[in-house]
């Protein structure tokens, strides 16, 4: 299952501290994804087995919603008072929960781990990544 838009984003902000390397093309995203130019609050969890991680709630009404995953992602995983930084193995055993507040009420997502302790489905992403591989 591919993961959306907005929860790559999330991974993706966090991947360039980790990788001290530019991945996100905003401007690029902003015209394939005009809603991310809205003004949406947004809250960032990261989940380290099924245990809070790290955690950033934005209420800011300046920033676009690229904006507030961007910021908020980073917070979460590096700049949470209750926790050290994220490690890129936490990073890859995480889940990540996005959460918007829009007017119509509130909009929860959740990415499982790019890595997974369960053999079944650390099997079936080894096969989806060889079946990338062969068909590039």
């Amino acid at each position: 299952m591919s993961r959306s838009v907005l929860l790559q984003l999330t991974r993706d902000s966090i991947h360039e501290v980790l990788e001290a390397t530019r991945i996100i093309d905003k401007q690029a995203l902003l015209l394939t994804h005009p809603l991310l130019n809205e003004k949406i609050p947004t809250t960032i969890n990261i989940y380290t087995q099924e245990n809070l991680r790290g955690s950033f709630s934005s209420n800011s009404d300046s920033l676009s919603l690229l904006e507030n995953i961007i910021y908020g992602a980073k917070k979460a995983a590096f700049e949470d008072k209750n926790f050290t930084p994220i490690s890129t193995s936490e990073y890859l055993s995480c889940e990540i929960e996005l959460i918007l507040s829009t007017p119509d009420g509130t909009i929860s997502e959740k990415d499982h781990s790019i890595l997974s302790t369960n053999p079944k489905t650390f099997l079936y992403n080894l096969t989806n990544l060889k079946d990338l591989e062969t068909s590039s």
